[in-house]
């Protein structure tokens, strides 16, 4: 006999967890934290339940295995769906463990009580509770829909009675998984063709590579069609790396807005290769021709092995696609009077992208930030892309940095964003990790600044104010440094290199390009 939070620890265990992120309550799971001592998966405290969340979905996208975190009821509940929100439409398969009443005084009191089940059902592909009648089935419930595609998150109650019973494991087969395998084929000329027809017509074709083909299996397939058969690919925020941005059929980042639209307008048919629409803007999809394999893995697999085996060697050439790159480059590579967030990002990935993973925020420095650093594997670039959520890179980098705690890890962020996770660096320094937090300190919510003025309206409502961004971190107990100019960012970087523990860099940022930037970007 076990109790239900040691089997729910071993079943995390089992399934591949590292730790176990989030702010507790004084209920049920402080018996899985318990648990989670005894068996091995350290329990990481965070400032914020959002912020336990995104370390979770780091972990989980890094080792291809789920991440968890855990909650309080009521405010905590609700405080972690920003969190939860971001592994559903990223597709991260994380645990999210919530306390609440006793299964008998659920409906005897209201204080801090909320519907759980209600609050997460539109951002988890499962909620159960542990209810004394059901625990069997929502473990198994619970564990099976982790597996399931498309992958995301799932939600587990836990009354302040569950961990009172007990589990005795009986064996038995389990319940199957399903890995759903479906290609979507359309034409917009004639009847539907079909999959073989398209690739063996196609002369022209074009890759696009998506959230599904992430897994390393996939990364060397990819390469491997690219290479043999002069195929272009483009990739999604989150698969940047499946193709490394310096391999020669590498062409671009692709969002559906106008920057990649010269190579996506002159191939003849599009083939994307784990590609989920909830990575792409809400535009109109204008490909004529087009092949989708799904972002489930045994479509992008399918998906691989068909075009091996029907698409001929195209006619595209490598220096057509490479300065095609290079244009995308260079058109975000604007020029101001000060130091831009262009020059941060190629200042910092000069010296930083060969040995560091990195985290990027929301904001007007992911343009060029998604552009202008290099990857060459896939996750060594974690971004929030379908909910595109503030306050990732930091939380994020702190999952990732206790998978490694040799290498640093690198958070992209604006200071906006900063300040709704800045918590964060305190769990940061209390886990000495080392992460480089390079902030583009530009005093403004810029990204909506820059809507406001293509509107014609003033700026009203994104001005933050002046920060001493360095002293901040000192208080909290990491390094702090700032920069003007570039030669003083390199000296930061330098200096935050070799620091213990956690640095902050505050990056000056002339933000007057960013309009330009955004243009040139979504047209």
């Amino acid at each position: 006999m076990a109790s239900v939070a040691d089997h729910l620890i071993a079943k995390l265990r089992d399934a591949g967890v590292r730790a176990l992120f989030g702010v507790p309550g004084g209920g049920g799971n402080l018996d899985l934290i318990e648990a989670a001592g005894r068996g091995g998966i350290p329990f990481v405290l965070t400032s914020t339940e959002t912020g336990g969340a995104i370390a979770a979905i780091a972990q989980a996208e890094i080792t291809g295995k789920p991440g968890a975190c855990l909650t309080t009821l009521g405010p905590g509940a609700a405080s972690v769906v920003n969190g939860v929100a971001c592994a559903y439409l990223d597709r991260a398969p994380i645990v999210v463990f919530t306390d609440n009443y006793s299964t008998a005084d659920q409906e005897r009191y209201t204080h801090q009580r909320l519907e759980h089940a209600a609050l997460f059902k539109s951002i988890t592909n499962y909620s159960g509770s542990l209810s004394p009648d059901a625990v069997m089935q929502t473990i198994d419930r619970a564990f099976q829909t982790l597996r399931d595609r498309p992958t995301g998150p799932v939600h587990v109650d836990c009354p302040a009675d569950f961990a009172a019973g007990s589990w005795r494991d009986e064996g038995g087969a389990g319940i199957s998984v399903v890995d759903s395998r479906t290609a979507v084929v359309a034409s917009g000329v004639g009847p539907v063709e079909s999959i073989e027809d398209l690739l063996r017509s196609a002369r022209k074709p074009l890759a696009i590579v998506g959230l599904g083909a992430r897994r390393p299996e996939h990364a060397k397939a990819i390469r491997a069609l690219c290479e043999r058969l002069n195929l272009p690919a483009m990739v999604t925020y989150k698969a940047k790396g499946v193709v490394p941005d310096a391999a020669p059929w590498f062409a671009g980042v692709f969002t559906n807005g106008a920057i990649e639209k010269t190579l996506f307008n002159e191939s003849d048919l599009i083939i994307g290769l784990g590609l989920d629409m909830v990575e792409l803007l809400p535009r109109p999809w204008t490909a004529e021709k087009f092949i989708l394999f799904g972002p489930e893995s045994g479509a992008s697999t399918d998906g691989i092995r068909q075009v091996d085996a029907a698409l001929r060697r195209t006619e595209w050439n490598a220096d057509r696609v490479r300065s095609d790159v290079d244009a995308q480059r260079r058109s975000v590579s604007i020029p101001a009077s000060g130091l831009t967030a262009q020059r941060v990002v190629e200042v910092a990935a000069a010296k930083l992208a060969g040995r560091s993973r990195v985290t990027v925020d929301a904001g007007a420095h992911m343009f060029p930030a998604t552009m202008l650093w290099p990857v060459r594997e896939p996750n060594q670039m974690l971004i929030s892309n379908g909910l595109s959520t503030m306050g990732f890179a930091l939380p994020a980098a702190i999952g990732a940095a206790l998978l490694d705690r040799e290498r640093p890890v690198v958070a992209l962020t604006g200071d906006g964003g900063l300040l709704m996770c800045l918590g964060e660096l305190m769990t940061a320094v209390r886990e000495r990790l080392r992460i480089i937090v390079i902030v583009f300190s530009d005093a403004s919510l810029s990204l909506i600044e820059i809507k406001q003025q293509a509107r014609k309206l003033p700026a009203a409502g994104v001005a933050l104010g002046a920060m001493d961004w360095p002293a901040i971190a000192r208080g909290f107990g990491a390094s702090g440094f700032a920069a003007e100019d570039e030669q003083g960012l390199e000296g930061a970087i330098d200096a935050a290199l070799a620091a213990t523990g956690p640095s902050l860099i505050e990056a000056k940022i002339d933000r007057s390009n960013y309009s330009a930037t955004l243009k040139a970007v979504r047209g």
